[in-house]
């Protein structure tokens, strides 16, 4: 699934507020969007159309009544699969090598790839 940059600024204050939102909360949460408030309806139903996120029920503002937009994917799910759409799994270790050599990489970042690929070694060895 390929999203725009103004769904994916939405996708990521839905991610980071790890709960289901109404549209005047991401409005509110949203940093420095590159979209207008007043699209995000149309950017909401794209979101809807593919499936990136799903109406999690309502919520009382005011008089009136707002729906709840929840992610129906997660981060991970998504980057990976941008990554990786239309790739073997011979490919990773090349895509890895070129993340290594990033200028923006740090020793905390280091430390923490290595701690995911322990975890996830772990995972593999145990069969699950």
């Amino acid at each position: 699934m390929k999203l725009t940059r103004s769904e994916l600024e939405i996708m990521e204050t839905l991610w980071q507020a790890e709960r289901p939102l109404a549209r005047f909360e991401i409005l509110e949460q949203s940093v420095a969007p590159s979209w207008s408030p007043s699209t995000i309806h149309i950017l909401l139903n794209g979101l809807l159309k593919k499936g990136a996120i799903r109406e999690a029920g309502f919520i009382k503002r005011t008089k009136t009544y707002g729906r709840l937009y929840a992610v129906n994917l997660s981060r991970a799910e998504y980057y990976s699969d941008i990554l990786f759409r239309g790739k073997d799994a011979q490919s990773i270790p090349a895509y890895f090598s070129m993340l290594l050599q990033s200028d923006e990489l740090t020793t905390d970042v280091v430390d923490e790839l290595e701690k995911l690929l322990a975890e996830r070694r772990k995972e593999l060895e145990s069969g699950e």
